[in-house]
């Protein structure tokens, strides 16, 4: 996750607003979990920017004392009549990234507008 903050910028200059949010006191996380959990983040940035039709996006890092949870959200509208994960297979491979560490990603449009990715992988990841 150390290279969150570069991707970011990396997007921002893209043409996104994007902000990073850190709650808890963040560590380390380590091996396959941390570079799941970037990659996570990289394709929900790299969907903002293909098809949301969006201004902004949120990424939120909350490390609690048993677990971390990884969430980007966006205030877009998405392509008109496009399914979630229409013509790609990006949130499929997200979840199964997460399943591999027996951690859960949940994806889909959020009730104020917009899409939300969150990701947790298992209870106790260093």
């Amino acid at each position: 996750l150390d290279g969150v903050g570069d991707l970011v910028e990396s997007v921002r200059r893209a043409g996104l607003a994007v902000e990073v949010r850190t709650e808890g006191e963040p560590r380390p996380v380590a091996g396959l979990a941390g570079v799941t959990l970037y990659r996570v983040v990289q394709e929900a940035l790299t969907n903002v920017l293909k098809h949301a039709a969006a201004e902004r996006a949120d990424v939120e890092l909350r490390y609690d004392p048993e677990s971390l949870v990884v969430t980007v959200t966006d205030d877009g509208r998405g392509r008109s009549g496009a399914t979630a994960d229409a013509g790609g297979h990006g949130l499929a491979g997200m979840r199964e990234r997460l399943a591999v560490l027996g951690g859960t990603l949940d994806a889909g449009p959020r009730p104020e507008g917009g899409f939300s990715v969150r990701a947790r992988p298992p209870v106790g990841t260093p």
